[in-house]
């Protein structure tokens, strides 16, 4: 089975010319059905920013293994006990690539973001077939293609995002970092009644992007004070949440910075793994009460997700696609920063 996989450490290079991983075609063998599987034949699989951190070694894995988990597919087989969904061969489909054990402290807890088998779940989403439990996967509504359904699992961490800031209707909120998370939870926050919304983004067609998603303002850190700009913004008085989604430490301070008194901040974004922020606990944790948090995972996020899938505008984020074999230019294009996201065509 033809995979896109990290192969070794060694020579793709980002726009800032930091060495990361190498990406490469390698053939694994087709995962085994079981009796609450589910098979499914890849249509797309887009590329998450956590992909090259994946290659890079971010979580110490041994290549070669493969990549991707932003899938959407089609039925092929499915396992004697996989019945509990309705599912059925034929039925396009998308999900997500974790499988909760549901037995551990944390499941039980509903806490399945730390679930004590977390890791033991199925890669590649990057190849012509994959096997998943029928618990991870989720049929498509009728009027949302199979480019747009592989942002199933980005809509999700959007949901879930919207969840953890506890908005109010009517609040003030910025999003910093105009990636596809970024520009995803921007139109979430829109729906759901924010004001004063804000993108802070350098990439010129990224703000632009936002302002179609229905941005009130966005800020170029680069050629602006986003600081004063924000107070300018919010009459001096900051934003209620700070999405902070860009994962660069240069944007992590000013996040906190342009939150209001009892503001929430959230970081979702994979920082480098080894940066630690520097933060004014009196000023921020005691003066400013702020609740400051982070996202890892989406639990409990895909259904309402899959709903949200018809009313949001994923058009601008499948524009560029790469056949399979092309893997390792869909990286470099990934990479560039040119393209709101890149998607691999797994399948004709």
């Amino acid at each position: 089975m033809k995979t896109i996989a990290a192969v070794k450490v060694g020579s793709l290079k980002d726009s800032n010319e930091e060495t990361k991983g190498q990406v490469g075609i390698i053939d694994l063998p087709q995962q085994e059905v079981g009796e609450e599987d589910v098979k499914i034949k890849v249509a797309y699989c887009s590329i998450c920013g956590s992909d090259p951190h994946l290659v890079e070694g971010i979580f110490g894995w041994d290549p070669p293994f493969g990549l991707g988990h932003e899938v959407s597919g089609t039925i092929v087989e499915l396992g004697s006990k996989a019945v509990k969904k309705g599912l059925k061969v034929g039925d396009r489909v998308a999900g997500n690539f974790l499988k909760f054990c549901g037995s551990c402290y944390y499941c039980l807890n509903g806490q399945e973001q730390f679930c004590e088998s977390l890791h033991d779940y199925n890669r590649p989403g990057m190849s012509e077939y994959i096997v998943w439990h029928e618990s991870q996967v989720w049929k498509v509504p009728d009027h949302v293609s199979l480019k747009e359904a592989c942002l199933l699992e980005p809509v999700s961490i959007a949901v879930r995002t919207v969840d953890k800031a506890n908005m109010k209707v009517g609040q003030r909120v910025a999003v910093s970092g105009g990636g596809p998370i970024g520009l995803l939870t921007l139109q979430m926050l829109k729906k759901f009644g924010a004001t004063s919304l804000t993108l802070i983004e350098p990439i010129e067609n990224r703000r632009s992007l936002a302002k179609e998603f229905g941005a009130d303002h966005v800020i170029n850190p680069v050629a602006e004070d986003v600081e004063k700009t924000s107070e300018q913004i919010t009459e001096g008085k900051g934003f209620d949440v700070v999405i902070e989604a860009s994962g660069s430490p240069k944007a992590a301070n000013t996040a906190a910075d342009i939150a209001a008194k009892g503001a929430t901040v959230l970081y979702i974004a994979m920082f480098p793994q080894d940066y630690e922020m520097p933060l004014n606990l009196y000023k921020k944790c005691y003066i400013q009460e702020l609740t400051i948090s982070g996202i890892f995972v989406a639990p409990y996020a895909f259904p309402r997700a899959t709903q949200m899938l018809p009313n949001l505008n994923l058009k601008p984020f499948t524009q560029k696609i790469f056949p399979l074999e092309h893997g390792v230019e869909a990286f470099e294009a990934h990479m560039s920063g040119k393209y709101p996201k890149v998607l691999i065509k797994c399948n004709e």
